[in-house]
């Protein structure tokens, strides 16, 4: 059993993988400042959720943007004598070509890597998580970069926190744009401004990726991904190709399997 990691600034997401087979997901929140006891019993819980422990688990892959927690998971694999890949740029198995490999997300280059294994390149991953990233995939495989805007849930609680009379909403689609109530027309330019953000600057990297590998825009995959892609709304994202929420867990798995030989990951999976 392998327990794939993904810590967020948001959240912790946790995979079990059997014979190359995502089996459950669960989520927690992000507690920055927990100790490795603290992150352990956190881990223990979700386990437990599905009857299970550290005890059954077999080897762990994680993907960190936490540098805290990133420590947290190494002293948690030394004491419990698991085996802990950690995706970083030196241990993802494709080419980076950007300035500073060390700078990009683990999440992004993990991301990468499960689009080229899984869907095929060039692509693009969109992942909508506490950031909005888009990550660029060549034809030959290589993470080239990408951008990086701030999530939508970002964008409301400083709404919320810096107005005094705008308040907290529910992510729904709106009918319209001209709303005729302050509730609507924070959906309206929430949610509709969102998708018009992804999507447009989807097109451009799209673009950009197209050019490069002299093929038509249509040609580029983009893979929705992250904890908002799992919204209604999020379909209403012009130019996504396919949505796949577990994406960067696959990755996960994917490296695993590629550093250590283990079991591949089943490519059918939603």
């Amino acid at each position: 059993m392998l327990l794939a990691i993904d810590i967020g600034n948001t959240n912790i997401t946790t995979g079990l993988f059997q014979n190359g087979l995502l089996v459950t997901t669960r989520r927690a929140a992000t507690n920055r400042a927990a100790t490795p006891d603290e992150l352990e019993l956190l881990i223990e819980g979700l386990l437990g959720l599905d009857t299970l422990d550290l005890r059954g688990i077999a080897a762990i892959a994680c993907a960190s943007v936490v540098p805290s927690l990133t420590a947290a998971i190494e002293s948690i694999a030394i004491r419990r004598d698991l085996a802990l890949v950690l995706a970083t740029a030196g241990h993802v198995p494709l080419p980076i070509r950007v300035e500073r490999p060390d700078e990009v997300g683990a999440d992004r280059l993990v991301n990468a890597l499960a689009a080229a294994r899984l869907y095929g390149t060039p692509s693009v991953v969109v992942d909508l998580g506490t950031a909005t990233t888009f990550d660029a995939v060549a034809a030959d495989g290589a993470f080239i970069g990408g951008a990086i805007a701030p999530g939508l849930e970002l964008g409301l609680e400083a709404l919320a926190a810096r107005t005094s009379k705008l308040p907290r909403i529910d992510l729904r689609q709106p009918d319209r744009a001209i709303a005729r109530d302050t509730i609507g027309a924070i959906q309206a330019g929430s949610i509709l401004g969102y998708q018009a953000l992804v999507g447009g600057l989807l097109a451009r990297v799209r673009r950009e990726l197209a050019d490069a590998a002299a093929v038509e825009p249509e040609v580029i995959l983009a893979i929705l991904t992250g904890g908002l892609s799992r919204a209604s709304w999020a379909t209403g994202i012009e130019g996504i190709s396919t949505i796949d929420p577990d994406l960067t867990l696959k990755g996960l798995a994917i490296l695993h399997a590629e550093v250590t030989g283990g079991e591949p990951i089943e490519a059918g999976l939603g």
